[in-house]
């Protein structure tokens, strides 16, 4: 969304900017820079009180412009208590911006007080709450927003014009006004009004209710959000703009408008680039489901960041590049009308707006140029480091990283959509949308999880569990070879092999093998879920040569596919047979033959491939074995398993369930 450059001034005399990076690393990068700038992260207090619900915010503000500027007004919450007994609570603001009064229901003065160096207004309620009772209070405050350089409140210029623009995420709402700065927590609805200089436009979330004069040098714009929103989200923006307007006719019963609000020396140069954005929304209205928020907007106010912020129903944007502008309107569905519960799920955001960057550039420009997209996208996520699942959200680089969050998070959805298939990854994003209880609310990834499974009808904890939790990529190496049967078909024996991971120890995943014969191209899928692995494939003509993944549905680097003439991979002559009784709950037998005097182990693994235990790690002689496993004997949940034969060259795998 957002990237930070050196000249502010010099940047916003350029109308038109093009940009060398990709949206995602646009909005990855600036968002990095900027907080680092400020060094916002050793204020964070999260995640808010969680003794209290919002369901409503009304800003009423007056802003000053200046350096500093100033902001002062009136700040109405509505809330609901969520635990018993409740007495006291606290809302996020920082300690430069001074509360002069708090009163409940705008009538009886409470108790308040801004410790030094919290960032939090501590309040005393007039008694006791139980769950659910509601409250609304009012709080008067005014000071310089805490946003110095660049960062959440911003007074500057553009072409010798005065400027204010706001950017929340994650952690800068309590920089202008009192909040619970959580995207956990979203209020029902919301109003912003603004009374500025009477020169100044001032544009918000939502529809325009007023635009009134006062008659005092001053406007005010009242613009009214009636959708469930988070915080971060709330924001406004003023200066000198032009609007230019557009209709999205999309079967209701009268045009939504789409607004741009654009600085007047960079509106002729930008009107094709604005014109198309109604296209953008027919492709994803028609992938994801309807535009979330048809009741009032779509729009753009331009500003002085360095890339876009998905606020919604009116996106910021320093300028309107096509791939920008595609990956801010998506986030109106994966971001604003689903939003990531926590800062450890931004990839629910980020990966989803980066891959729907993809689905455009596949929707309008074809299959060849939607793999390019996607192998550059590929390229730049294997340098990811760490688990998609943010570990420290105390660290900015951590939320915002672009090859992690950003681009791994968009290969993890294009991965899902290669095991389940078109069809279903698309009714898939759908649902998800749309879902019950998550539609216009917060979401994790076990949510978005839960809808995979249920519309696919496959286990897909494993997936999750290595691409979201886990690290790295697999790395392949795969030898093979091939004889004729006694059928006068061909066998081929593939070995495939995974270099050691940390976590997972290796990747359990679908792989697709495209094999060349004299009769043409055989496809056909394979699971890989073992370290080492030998398959057997039959095909009818002579085999040439064969490809892995030859889709490019998988993160990962094939190391080599070496054929190696008349070897036997998959020895017949040892026999590993299924566990017995399988499901089990106390106890299970594995029963194998080993047809010479063998060294072998015999061990068991988790879903993941997580070594659990060795049953065997000896010689031993020619003959028929039959070892006992109790899992009771390791503690381990009910779930999928496998236990690993390796004998040589031999290598032979099968699942086993426990059931308690």
């Amino acid at each position: 969304m957002k990237k930070i450059i050196q000249l502010l001034a010099i940047f916003l005399s350029i109308s038109n900017f093009s940009f060398g990076q990709d949206a995602g690393e646009i909005c990855s990068q600036s968002k990095i820079k900027a907080f680092a700038q400020l060094n916002k992260i050793s204020q964070v207090q999260y995640p808010g009180d969680s003794s209290i619900d919002v369901t409503y915010y009304k800003l009423n503000l007056s802003l000053t412009y200046g350096n500093p500027g100033n902001i002062s007004g009136i700040v109405t919450i509505d809330a609901k208590a969520t635990q018993n007994q409740l007495a006291t609570f606290f809302l996020d603001i920082v300690n430069q911006l001074t509360v002069t009064s708090v009163k409940l229901n705008g009538i009886t003065d409470l108790t308040f007080s801004q410790p030094s160096g919290s960032d939090q207004l501590r309040i005393t309620l007039d008694r006791t709450y139980g769950i659910g009772e509601k409250f609304s209070v009012d709080i008067s405050y005014q000071g310089t927003p805490g946003s110095g350089g660049f960062g959440s409140f911003i007074f500057s210029t553009h072409s010798g014009q005065p400027i204010m623009w706001t950017l929340s995420e994650p952690y800068g709402a309590k920089d202008w006004w009192p909040s619970k700065d959580t995207p956990g927590d979203k209020a029902d609805s919301s109003d912003v009004w603004i009374t500025a200089a009477s020169n100044y436009v001032s544009v918000s979330n939502g529809k325009l209710i007023s635009e009134t004069d006062n008659g005092n040098g001053t406007k005010t714009y009242k613009w009214k959000n009636s959708y469930p929103i988070a915080g971060y989200l709330i924001s406004l923006a003023m200066t000198n703009y032009s609007l230019y307007q557009n209709q999205f006719n999309y079967g209701g019963s009268s045009p939504m408008p789409v607004t741009h609000y654009v600085f007047p020396e960079n509106l002729q140069q930008n009107i094709s680039n604005l014109d198309n954005t109604v296209n953008m929304l027919q492709i994803f209205s028609q992938k994801f489901g309807p535009y979330p928020f048809l009741r009032e907007k779509y729009g753009h106010a331009q500003f002085g960041w360095g890339g876009g912020m998905e606020h919604q129903t009116i996106t910021s944007l320093v300028s309107f590049s096509e791939m920008l502008v595609v990956h801010e309107l998506a986030h109106q569905w994966y971001g604003d009308k689903v939003t990531c519960k926590d800062w450890q799920n931004i990839w629910l955001n980020e990966g989803f707006a980066s891959y729907c960057e993809c689905i455009y550039r596949e929707a309008k420009y074809g299959t060849a140029d939607f793999k390019s997209y996607v192998d550059n996208f590929m390229s730049q996520a294997k340098s990811a480091a760490g688990t998609i699942y943010v570990q420290n959200i105390n660290s900015i680089n951590e939320i915002f990283n672009s090859a992690r969050e950003y681009k791994k998070g968009a290969i993890v959805l294009h991965m899902l959509r290669g095991i389940v298939g078109d069809d279903n990854f698309f009714k898939i994003m759908q649902q998800y949308a749309n879902e019950p209880g998550l539609a216009y609310n917060v979401a994790t990834t076990e949510d978005f999880q839960r809808i995979a499974e249920r519309v696919s009808g496959i286990d897909l904890n494993y997936f999750f569990q290595e691409w979201i939790h886990g690290e790295n990529f697999p790395v392949y190496s795969v030898v093979w070879s091939y004889k004729q049967d006694v059928n006068e078909n061909y066998k081929v024996s593939l070995k495939i092999t995974q270099s050691v991971n940390s976590n997972p120890s290796f990747f359990t995943m679908p792989i697709q093998i495209a094999i060349t014969t004299s009769k043409g191209l055989v496809n056909t899928t394979v699971i890989n879920n073992a370290q080492v692995q030998s398959i057997d494939l039959i095909v009818d003509g002579i085999p040439s040569a064969i490809q892995v993944d030859p889709g490019n549905w998988i993160l990962k680097t094939v190391m080599k596919t070496t054929y190696q003439e008349n070897i036997d991979l998959y020895p017949t002559n040892y026999t590993l047979d299924q566990n017995y009784p399988n499901p089990f709950n106390s106890g299970t037998s594995i029963r194998f033959e080993l047809p010479i005097d063998s060294y072998i182990t015999l061990n068991i693994y988790d879903e993941l491939g997580s070594f659990v235990t060795s049953l065997i790690n000896e010689k031993k002689s020619k003959g028929i074995y039959e070892v006992r496993f109790d899992p009771n004997n390791y503690k381990l949940a009910s779930g999928i398993y496998f236990y690993t034969l390796k004998a040589g060259n031999y290598s032979e795998t099968k699942k086993m369930i426990i059931l308690k």
